[in-house]
């Protein structure tokens, strides 16, 4: 296991390094880069070139890249370019509040979708199986942003029973009451479509398993269907659904940002939107690194359960090898 594991974080720490040089290349790349964002219009000649390097920005692009480096690894994530503030006092509280948000939603589709799904391979085409498939096309067809704002229209204007948007009413921030029905559209709206997604890769792989020739041997030995289901079946189908897991933390971010814009929930996805239109590039490279850092250790974590999940695995000397 020791071993296993740290291979694996050695590749994540290769993966996160190569992120970072692609991030600052593009950014360097991008139209007006950073030197024109930094630096104030209008100047002349001579100021620019003095400010540019007293700002580093005239060295090469190589050199540049290991002082922003050296600054990350010391948790400098650098300025803001309009206000000068530093991006990690900013950030810092913006990916709490997107955590609370996606872990609320990522925990609700787990708990209604993974049940549900193995409920319904024991019943394939009862009610509640196409009950579920028509919540599948549903999530899978419905625009995040058009259905946060359905569901503003109906549940936070008509019917006045959730706040409209905000992740607090002024005032009363620290209820926890108040930030519960803060969340209920906003995670209704994020889950929908993962609830979906593992929904249908629940059923689908326990409908595998359960085709299997040892499932069909406990059957015939007489053992309980409910066993069979949930000590036989069970594990075995798990594994797909983990790996899915670690691969849909990218997605869950992605649909955090939309979301959060719709709702006006203060978190890292809807500071990434407004940051972009205004090209505050080391808010940009600091938000990406941060999602690039969730999403490796997301997909760590999932090659650690489904090595602990899968029998197959052995993690000794063979560092993870099917035996």
């Amino acid at each position: 296991m020791t071993e296993y594991l740290i291979r694996r974080v050695l590749q994540s720490v290769l993966v996160i390094f190569l992120i970072t040089i692609l991030t600052f290349l593009l950014i360097h790349a991008a139209p007006g880069g950073p030197t024109q964002m930094m630096l104030s219009p209008g100047l002349s000649p001579e100021v620019f070139k003095q400010q540019a390097h007293n700002l580093g920005l005239d060295q090469p692009v190589p050199v540049q890249y290991v002082r922003w480096i050296s600054g990350l690894l010391q948790g400098d994530l650098g300025y803001t370019f309009k206000n000068h503030l530093p991006v990690a006092d900013l950030l810092w509280p913006r990916i709490g509040n997107t955590f609370i948000l996606m872990g609320a939603a990522w925990l609700l589709s787990l708990l209604i979708a993974i049940p549900w799904g193995i409920y319904n391979s024991t019943k394939v085409y009862g009610l509640s199986d196409q009950s579920a498939s028509f919540i599948s096309y549903l999530g899978f067809a419905m625009p995040t942003f058009w259905f946060g704002i359905l569901l503003q229209q109906w549940f936070s204007l008509k019917l006045n029973w959730f706040p409209l948007s905000d992740m607090h009413t002024r005032g009363k921030e620290g209820d926890i009451g108040d930030l519960f029905m803060h969340l209920v559209l906003p995670v209704t709206v994020l889950s929908l479509g993962f609830l979906a997604s593992y929904m249908k890769y629940a059923r689908a792989s326990m409908l595998e398993v359960l085709d299997q020739d040892y499932i069909r041997t406990a059957r015939a030995k007489g053992v309980k269907e409910r066993k069979v289901v949930f000590h036989h079946a069970l594990r075995n189908a798990l594994i797909p659904i983990i790996t899915i897991l670690g691969l849909d933390l990218p997605i869950l971010v992605a649909g955090a940002a939309l979301t959060e814009s719709v709702f006006n929930w203060p978190g890292m996805g809807r500071w990434f939107v407004q940051m972009a239109t205004e090209r505050e590039y080391s808010v940009l490279m600091a938000i990406t690194i941060v999602t690039a850092v969730m999403v490796v250790l997301g997909n760590l974590l999932a090659d650690i359960l489904y090595a602990i999940v899968d029998p197959r695995v052995k993690l000794g000397k063979q560092g993870g090898k099917a035996a």
